[in-house]
């Protein structure tokens, strides 16, 4: 049985971040990824996905992004960026490594992994649960719908969907985008519970992470005020205000009922749809964490405050949404909480 200081579930952004932050506060970290490479989610976002931050903004700390600062790293690149840096971080970072149980274990904790294999950790950190569960909301009928229902997670592109009739449910980024792409091949609506709200993404000619960065804001500890996260406006440079104004997508309001082939609108009125994509986001995912007393509440989300848990202080979180920020699970903010997780965790194993 391996012996390890510290235990990162996760090869993601979170969990390269956590090992960096480790390292840096002294401790040797063992890294556990599921997949064969570090990369986390990134390799199977849709094809045509940029980040929503300049590339300047979105490096992990040590190694900048190369190229134009300005531009919006494409999704490949940020796969080949995440596995440059995995490589070159002073860590044991250990691919086909899928975690299915943590216990509490004298002080600190066994890891079971699939397939044999249970490293004994005395501290843990959870880096791998904001992109595993989409969450596919209750809708009216689904169940019985006869069409193609997927969610944003295994959308890849438009060509797919070419000359069919398809309705995207979602109101954030990823809905619009998907819905505006969607358009230029197939009939397309972007079904909604209010109106998209929209962020101007050059206020005053620079990118908003400018003035997030430049304020404050985007690090305001302001998630340990929050009950309930507020839904994030889409950033737009006009383009995709524009093809909603134009109808490519057009917005509706949020339809009744699915039944068979067909969609009944708000209006009343009926008609033959293809293919529902739910672009409704995601749901922390940490079943592994499921036989720890007091580490996730009755609906499998994390008891944590700061990333610490209450009842484990052996026991951490990095990258959840809205953590401590409004950037805590993106990669121009996950380093920050990972740094504040490191420190409590160098200190919880001094004093133990």
């Amino acid at each position: 049985m391996d012996h390890v200081e510290a235990v990162v579930i996760g090869g993601g952004q979170s969990g390269l971040a956590t090992a960096h932050a480790l390292v840096r506060a002294g401790l040797k970290p063992v890294v556990l990824e599921a997949s064969e490479r570090a990369a986390g989610s990134w390799p199977w976002h849709y094809d045509s996905l940029t980040l929503f931050s300049p590339a300047r903004f979105s490096a992990l700390p040590g190694m900048p992004f190369g190229g134009n600062p300005d531009r919006y790293p494409h999704r490949d690149e940020v796969v080949a960026y995440l596995t440059a840096y995995a490589a070159r971080l002073q860590a044991d970072i250990r691919t086909g490594q899928r975690v299915i149980a943590v216990r509490a274990d004298g002080g600190g904790f066994t890891v079971d992994l699939q397939g044999g294999g249970q490293p004994r950790a005395r501290a843990v950190v959870a880096a791998s649960g904001s992109f595993g569960r989409p969450h596919r909301p209750d809708l009216p009928g689904v169940e019985t719908f006869a069409g193609q229902v997927l969610h944003a997670a295994d959308y890849r592109s438009p060509t797919a969907f070419t000359g069919q009739r398809v309705v995207v449910v979602g109101a954030g980024n990823s809905a619009v985008q998907i819905a505006a792409e969607l358009a230029r091949e197939a009939r397309t609506s972007l079904a909604t519970r209010a109106p998209v709200k929209f962020a101007r993404q050059h206020p005053l000619g620079q990118d908003l992470r400018f003035w997030l960065t430049r304020t404050g804001l985007d690090a305001a500890p302001l998630g340990r005020l929050l009950k309930t996260p507020p839904a994030v406006p889409v950033l737009d440079d006009g383009r995709y205000r524009a093809a909603l104004s134009a109808g490519t997508p057009d917005r509706r309001p949020m339809f009744t009922r699915l039944a068979g082939d067909r969609v009944t609108w708000a209006d009343g009125t009926t008609e033959r749809l293809d293919a529902l994509i739910l672009a409704t986001g995601y749901r922390p995912h940490l079943p592994y964490l499921a036989g720890l007393d007091g580490a996730l509440d009755p609906a499998g989300h994390p008891r944590q405050r700061g990333g610490a848990s209450p009842a484990h202080p052996g026991l951490a979180f990095v990258g959840l949404e809205w953590q401590r920020s409004l950037s805590s699970n993106t990669l121009r903010g996950v380093a920050r909480d990972a740094a504040r997780v490191a420190r409590r965790l160098a200190a919880h194993l001094a004093r133990s």
